[in-house]
């Protein structure tokens, strides 16, 4: 059993964004007498989290604009703002990320103290009042999941293994494959079923074979055999089995495909085979047998994606010992549960996962892990109760407005581009008019009737909760797309665009300094949401999201020339951030990063186009010795204010398609002629890209 549960195969490509906290107010009740005014569930003025800011007084006048972007707006701030120890990065997001926490925890409180709580309310409580009883927790230590031990320790030929594959994934409990729902890319109006690599314990296949990652491999292996003797096993038998794991899951490292791979090309996802030939390809393991065990009917076609991955697996069905698949089926039921078992086996995990892999120093307090767990499981419910007091009509109102206000300026920049034929133009614009966008929350909840919680286990909340949402995405296959869904909680710090649906999708915590700010001038808040806005629909002219029609198919639209001509682009920016040494010796990968950048490159230019427009009927005077354009910059730069521990920036250079925030805050600028003549830089400052070397795309 594994507490991972099973999630549909998302291929939304998404940016991190950030988090606000705007109160709703509700219209008094008609009365004769004043009204007494309700108490809220939650005081926002009462929150300790400071939010993030632009500030005149933080820019160093040691470092010029012209030089370094990033260090101007935001050094003395980084200087003076190191990473918390139970963190692994922190700045803009981070800071935004706690207040939401803040509100969440006033939040659950509330609701787990309501002894007669129904619907959401009740599930939440139940989860927060069962994973705050630390007492209990580690009373039970491994009886949670001894039962799926068991089934483990059962085992005695490749059939078995089969047969408790396809148990445990209709349970919620997935090993080695990811499975689950998603638009098929040729009709995007209908879910199909997707099957795809799975079962690495490190965080890329790179991880594996690099050297530069010896250490971490060692360690790994390491932190394996603590979890087995952790469980029971004695010395000698937990470091033998934590050397078989390591070899199992380097086997299948070598079929998997890299983060890279992946993240720059989506069609990786997409390979459609019958029932009959799924079965040919895998005969130990059968797909036919699998839908039926998991109650759905065959379908015509799902997609296998990496199937050189699949058909490893099927030899290693019948040609790695059974008892070495008891090993890496017992470390990996007892270590993806451990965050939510007993203390030991929590910091276990946390020692490996947190503090030697990422360079966190401590672990989050029991409240902060609950919380993450909650939004994890049931988002959405936590979501509904968040809204209610952090969101209000007026910011969704403000939301729409520069939403429009993008949303033109980009189809004028579509418009006017000199390198894009006129039928590939008109597509493009075919998609811009198409774009759906989403502010706030759904518009229609989501129904978590028929799950069952109590107040008696923490885990067993879980489990019941992985089934549940296991069930609840199963059912969508074969079925229409849901147009209304949101594949983030409105509490979320993110935001997407998702090129199955050509949809943009802002959850609601996002109007907040540094983003958005009611009483800021103009500039800051188009330096800040508007870039983020501006981003999410370039999205859909990234490297990838291009690939993209108007309707969310995978369909090219594009004349050779033109696809030509816009790879040469792309190009230019894969070799910019390839220069970026983040660390001594290790370099960003502009090909991994290349959507972010493109997305920012492009985000960046509509939202100064539309501050220009707004400025058009306006006559702002200096705030603090700026400029509006200058504002806007500088701006853009906070939104990208944020320290890393070093190991929490090795593992991201591998495996994150979002360049480190401080080469974020100075690629796309470096780029446009407009923060140049901001600030009176010249050919031959370190921000200004001239000649060839600068990029223009969107």
């Amino acid at each position: 059993m594994t507490l991972r549960s099973i999630k549909p195969l998302t291929l939304a490509l998404a940016v991190t964004v950030a988090l606000a906290a705007c109160q709703k107010t509700e219209a008094p009740a008609e009365t004769a007498a004043t009204p007494e005014p309700a108490k809220p569930l939650v005081d926002l003025a009462t929150l300790k989290t400071p939010v993030i800011s632009f500030q005149a007084a933080d820019l160093d006048s040691n470092i010029a604009a012209c030089t370094d972007l990033n260090g101007f707006v935001n050094g003395k701030w980084l200087a003076a703002n190191p990473v918390p120890a139970d963190r692994t990065t922190w700045g803009s997001f981070e800071l935004l990320a706690e207040r939401s926490l803040e509100i969440q925890q006033k939040l659950v409180e509330n609701l787990a103290a309501q002894t007669d709580a129904s619907g959401t309310a009740k599930l939440i409580g139940d989860v927060w009042a069962t994973g705050m009883d630390e007492a209990t927790i580690n009373a039970a230590g491994l009886t949670p999941i001894q039962a799926y031990l068991d089934e483990i320790a059962a085992l005695d030929s490749a059939e078995s293994i089969a047969a408790l594959m396809r148990v445990s994934y209709a349970r919620g409990q997935g090993f080695v494959f990811g499975f689950g729902p998603s638009p098929d890319f040729k009709n995007s109006t209908i879910n199909i079923a997707y099957a795809g690599q799975a079962g690495l314990g490190l965080p890329d296949r790179e991880y594996y074979f690099d050297d530069k990652h010896a250490s971490v491999r060692e360690a790994y292996v390491a932190h394996i055999g603590n979890i087995l003797k952790l469980a029971g096993a004695d010395e000698a038998t937990a470091t033998a089995q934590a050397k078989d794991v390591m070899a199992f899951e380097t086997r299948l490292a070598k079929v998997s495909m890299s983060s890279e791979e992946l993240s720059r090309d989506v069609s990786k996802y997409y390979n459609p085979v019958s029932i009959a030939d799924a079965d040919a390809l895998t005969p130990n393991f059968k797909w036919s047998t699998f839908f039926e065990s998991q109650g759905l009917t065959q379908p015509e076609m799902f997609s296998l994606a990496q199937p050189d991955f699949h058909k490893e697996v099927n030899a290693m069905l019948a040609d790695v010992p059974v008892a070495t698949w008891q090993a890496y089926l017992r470390y990996q039921t007892i270590d993806s549960a451990a965050p939510f078992l007993a203390d030991e086996f929590a910091q276990e995990n946390f020692n490996f996962y947190g503090k030697t892999l990422r360079g966190q120093q401590e672990m989050q307090p029991r409240w902060k892990r609950v919380l993450n767990t909650i939004n994890g499981q049931m988002g959405e419910a936590l979501g509904q109760e968040y809204v209610e007091v952090a969101f209000s009509p007026e910011a969704k109102a403000r939301m729409q407005t520069l939403v429009g206000n993008l949303s033109e300026a980009l189809k004028a920049r579509i418009e006017g581009l000199d390198w894009m034929g006129e039928d590939t133009k008109a597509k493009a614009l075919e998609k811009w008019a198409a774009f759906t966008p989403k502010i706030g929350y759904p518009d229609k909840w989501r129904d978590w009737s028929g799950l069952q919680t109590a107040r008696d286990s923490y885990v067993g909340n879980l489990i019941a909760a992985s089934e549940f949402n296991y069930k609840f995405n199963l059912a969508k296959i074969g079925q229409p797309v849901d147009k209304t869904e949101w594949g983030m909680s409105p509490q979320t710090v993110n935001a997407y665009y998702n090129p199955l649906a050509n949809e943009i999708v802002f959850p609601a915590a996002i109007l907040q300094p540094p983003f958005f700010d009611a009483n800021a001038d103009d500039a800051l808040n188009y330096g800040g949401i508007g870039a983020v806005i501006g981003h999410e629909m370039i999205h859909g002219y990234d490297d990838q999201g291009s690939r993209f029609d108007a309707k969310g198919n995978f369909e090219n639209w594009w004349s050779e020339k033109d696809k030509i001509g816009f790879e040469e682009r792309t190009g230019k920016l894969v070799a910019q951030f390839d220069a970026y040494e983040s660390i001594e010796g290790l370099h960003v990968n502009g090909k991994l990063t290349l959507g972010e950048n493109i997305a920012d490159l492009g985000g960046l230019a509509v939202a100064y186009d539309a501050l220009q427009r707004e400025l058009q009927t306006k006559k702002v005077a200096e705030i603090d010795g700026y400029g509006q354009d200058q504002r806007f910059f500088m701006n853009w730069a906070t939104v990208w204010r944020r320290n890393f521990k070093p190991e929490e920036l090795k593992v991201r250079l591998t495996t994150d398609p979002h360049a480190p925030a401080n080469f974020r805050a100075i690629g796309a600028p470096s780029n446009l002629p407009a923060f140049a003549a901001a600030f009176g830089c010249k050919e031959g400052d370190a921000m200004v890209r001239a000649g060839d070397a600068k990029v223009a795309i969107w």
